[in-house]
């Protein structure tokens, strides 16, 4: 029995309430390690499955989460091979790494936000008030990416600054890749819509400081969940 067998075999037993987290926690960390070493193949989704105690659905999750970030590739009808042995913590989506989005995005979305409060046309209050109720109500998480990524792109459009739009849409996709990460590894859905709609509410009252205030703690908690998710640290 080779090293990979032997670690089938020895079964873990999972909080089924982060399933997928720990599933991805575990797997991560043997890439990153180099125990699934690079060009290796990782075991099948119902081994995995069988090896944690959780659905096949729940593995997929994990299994995604690790191309997102760039650790993995799954190819049609051969399986989930490992990209890289090792990350050094700079996880990347696209052209951006994760640290670089989270030291950049208050710069720009806290003061997009208060302009916004100032600034926005009621068109564009409709159509955050919109947004927000489709995230709130939409359950399918690529759906919900996809709104989110609109809706912190609006809030851009309406602070009436052409440098805050610009820098936003160029990010645009690297911000969807992290929130698909978060969304499908923890309770951030529901966490974001509360402070979406936080935000939302300042901006239709106004309240420049308070619409930047909702902006800040929105970020500053995604950035606590990334640094959990994906194991760095991020100030």
């Amino acid at each position: 029995m080779n090293d990979l067998e032997n670690w089938l075999s020895d079964s873990a037993i999972l909080s089924r309430k982060s399933a997928s987290e720990l599933v991805f926690e575990e797997l991560r960390n043997l890439i990153v390690s180099g125990r699934f070493a690079e060009g290796s193949k990782l075991p099948s989704e119902a081994k995995l499955a069988a090896k944690y105690g959780v659905s096949r659905p729940i593995v997929r999750e994990a299994l995604r989460s690790l191309q997102i970030l760039g650790l993995t590739e799954t190819r049609t009808g051969s399986g989930t091979y490992v990209l890289a042995a090792g990350g050094g913590g700079d996880i990347r989506y696209g052209d951006y790494s994760a640290r670089d989005l989270m030291e950049a995005r208050p710069f720009v979305e806290v003061s997009a936000a208060g302009w916004a409060a100032l600034r926005r046309s009621d068109d564009e209050l409709s159509r955050l008030l919109h947004l927000r109720d489709q995230m709130e109500e939409e359950e399918n998480t690529e759906a919900w990416v996809r709104l989110d990524s609109d809706f912190h792109g609006l809030i851009a459009e309406a602070s009436k600054n052409a440098v805050f739009r610009d820098i936003v849409d160029d990010v645009r996709e690297a911000m969807a890749q992290q929130s698909g990460l978060l969304t499908a590894l923890g309770p951030r859905r529901q966490e974001s819509n509360e402070e979406h709609r936080a935000i939302v509410e300042a901006i239709r009252k106004g309240a420049e400081a308070e619409a930047q205030a909702a902006m800040e703690i929105h970020l500053r908690k995604v950035a606590a969940a990334v640094s959990r998710i994906i194991g760095i640290e991020l100030r």
